[in-house]
């Protein structure tokens, strides 16, 4: 009796079957994307490559005009917050280190001019000295017009209450640049973030359509194009409220420094003194005798 050759045996002799191909002659180590090896590529496993499809880079590669225009939308949104923010941030840092400095030494100076001339020299950012400085010029401009109609029509204490108003108003008004585009931001930024996970959901729709299937590698590009939108328009959104938020409140403590400022300033060159503090340069610590 003639034996018969094993059917696996006989299968490939004859070709029906390919033979398995021999992993060590597959010279494709150098073609394989990031996250595969030699071994999907033989067992047909897709899933690695299609997790190489949801980063930052095949975003920017494959993104159409409108998830390129929300992206650079957000990145625009950013700079601007940040920009804002360093802005503000180190204009308030500079405030705290000098004000109360530049305070004492307006009260320690020994004169009035000489009072005058150390506020002439801070920078043009710096609030307290403005603050001062037209309160000053103020008192001279109505002890100038004495007897004139401007005189007659406005008392000193009313004449210099307005220029520090002005005063106060203007400089806290310089200290809100920037607040109106970081809540607009802080408001909007997630609603620009979800529009981009929006569109792209819409083409993990296309690509099942397409494709008739609702496998790993046809909807992997278009969910990561999607959750990375989301994680831009969050981390736009988020330093921009934060930031809305702590100069809001800074800004009301600085204001009531001005408005502290602003009355001990309107009450000495109104009156000669610092009303309640017996307070006039050169004795910033006097306080008069009773007897």
């Amino acid at each position: 009796m003639q034996d018969q050759a094993p059917p696996a045996t006989a299968d490939v002799a004859a070709g029906s079957i390919p033979a398995a191909a021999d992993p060590s002659s597959l010279d494709v180590s150098s073609q394989l994307p990031p996250g595969m090896d030699r071994l999907d590529v033989m067992m047909g496993n897709t899933d690695s490559l299609a997790l190489t499809k949801m980063g930052f880079a095949h975003l920017v590669q494959n993104a159409d005009v409108v998830g390129l225009f929300a992206f650079l939308v957000m990145a625009v949104m950013s700079i601007l917050v940040w920009y804002y923010i360093l802005y503000n941030g180190l204009k308030l840092a500079a405030v705290k280190i000098r004000g109360q400095k530049l305070i004492n030494d307006f009260w320690d100076a020994a004169t009035p001019r000489d009072a005058i001339a150390r506020l002439k020299e801070e920078p043009e950012l710096e609030p307290f000295s403005k603050i001062a400085l037209d309160a000053a010029f103020a008192a001279e401009h109505h002890s100038d017009a004495l007897g004139g109609r401007m005189a007659e029509a406005l008392s000193r204490h009313e004449f210099i209450d307005r220029a520090v108003r002005s005063g106060v108003q203007r400089e806290a008004a310089r200290f809100e640049s920037g607040l109106t585009l970081l809540a607009s931001v802080g408001s909007t930024a997630p609603f620009v973030g979800l529009f981009g996970t929006v569109w792209g959901i819409y083409h993990a729709l296309i690509s099942i359509g397409r494709e008739g299937e609702a496998t790993l590698d046809v909807v992997a590009g278009p969910v990561g194009e999607a959750l990375i939108m989301t994680c831009i328009g969050l981390g736009v959104a988020i330093p921009s409220v934060l930031a809305y938020n702590f100069f809001v409140r800074s800004n009301k403590a600085l204001n009531a420094r001005f408005a502290a400022f602003a009355h001990d300033l309107l009450d000495y060159f109104a009156t000669g003194n610092r009303a309640g503090r017996g307070q006039r340069f050169g004795t910033r610590q006097h306080v008069p005798s009773t007897g």
